[in-house]
């Protein structure tokens, strides 16, 4: 069979062919021939020559109707082409409540005012529903408006001719979202006292929405986007005192939200708290272990991981013994060192000192007392 045209419905023709064969007068010829000679058999076996008048009569009219009967034309089958195309949309969901649909048809069916394009939408747990049909104009392009439902849209759409459908083209999806992104904050809590120059804002909403912070007591501002769970995180700074923290976020709909908080940046400060395996210790016990350990806090007073610190002793009758570190998970670091038979009695001091990237650096001491 011939390719379709795209889209278009044709009828399958038939070619009618003559039959050839021998002359019509000799074939008469040769039927009565071969109908007589029946009739001699039949006679003789039978004696039925009545019988043998009905067959060669119904015989000859049988060839008669046979060559003058009118020819039955073969039967049309009708094709359908491809379905058109509509253009998917860059971004699904819009707030938008009615949409232009553009739909691509063939060449072939432009201009032809009998020919229509018919747009089906389906929503979530319903059957397909024709909305809108509107027949093909002077260009490839049509532009087909339908009002969207709250949610998901799947639509899609055919081509009609002469009353026949086309398959559907491929469903393209918008999403109706008419709802402003909320925001749910994991940290900080509105009123909280921040010890430090900036607040770390984590918390979720809409995925994929845009996210603008603004500290409007300073005039900074940060942006960022979540992610596609919705999780995000921004870091904003922070003025002493009172600070007001204002969140808005676009959702991929075009729907704004907004949160506002304020947090408080306090006076707290990096502290380092040393302590000593012993802090009087006799010159007869020599040699002796001594151990000491630090904790590290940040300015919210959480133990800070990762700082580094530097114990130094210093006892009289042997030279500063030093040893550096890095605090672990619990904010704390540890030295031990051995005391000789050497050192002599007297004052001592243990000291730390701590330096971190991003609050500084402190340091604390102790004394160590050497008795007789």
């Amino acid at each position: 069979m011939p390719t379709p045209d795209a889209y278009r419905l044709k009828q399958a023709r038939g070619l009618e062919r003559r039959r050839r064969g021998i002359p019509l007068a000799a074939r008469l010829l040769l039927i009565v021939a071969v109908v007589a000679l029946g009739g001699v058999v039949f006679v003789t076996a039978g004696g039925g020559i009545g019988s043998l008048v009905r067959i060669v009569s119904a015989s000859l009219s049988g060839f008669v109707d046979d060559i003058t009967a009118t020819p039955t034309p073969a039967s049309s089958v009708l094709v359908v082409a491809d379905a058109p195309i509509i253009a998917a949309p860059a971004e699904p969901y819009t707030n938008q409540p009615r949409v232009d649909l553009e739909i691509t048809v063939p060449d072939s069916i432009v201009g032809d005012p009998s020919i229509h394009v018919r747009v089906y939408l389906t929503l979530e747990g319903q059957a397909p529903a024709p909305i809108a049909e509107q027949p093909v104009g002077s260009t490839v392009h049509l532009i087909i408006p339908v009002d969207l439902t709250a949610g998901r849209n799947d639509i899609h759409a055919t081509i009609i001719e002469t009353g026949i459908e086309s398959e559907a083209s491929p469903v393209v999806t918008f999403i109706l979202d008419l709802e402003p992104p909320a925001f749910i904050l994991s940290a900080p809590e509105s009123g909280a006292t921040i010890n430090r120059s900036t607040v770390d804002i984590t918390g979720s909403t809409q995925p994929r929405t845009t996210l603008l912070a603004r500290n409007e007591a300073n005039g900074t501002s940060v942006s960022g986007l979540a992610g596609n769970d919705g999780v995000f995180a921004l870091s904003l700074p922070l003025e002493p005192g009172p600070n007001g923290v204002r969140i808005t976020g676009v959702d991929p709909a075009g729907n704004s939200g907004e949160l506002i908080i304020s947090v408080t940046r306090g006076s707290g400060t990096l502290t380092s708290t040393l302590t000593a395996s012993a802090y009087q210790i006799s010159v007869a016990s020599m040699p002796v272990s001594l151990q000491l350990t630090v904790l590290v806090t940040d300015p919210d007073g959480t133990p800070l991981e990762a700082a580094a610190v530097t114990f130094t002793l210093t006892v009289p009758g042997i030279q500063p013994i030093s040893k550096e570190a890095t605090t672990a998970g619990d904010g704390r670091a540890s030295f031990t060192t051995t005391l000789p038979s050497g050192v002599t009695a007297g004052a001592g001091l243990a000291t730390v000192l701590v330096s971190t990237t991003d609050f500084g650096s402190t340091s604390a001491q102790k004394t160590i007392t050497i008795v007789q």
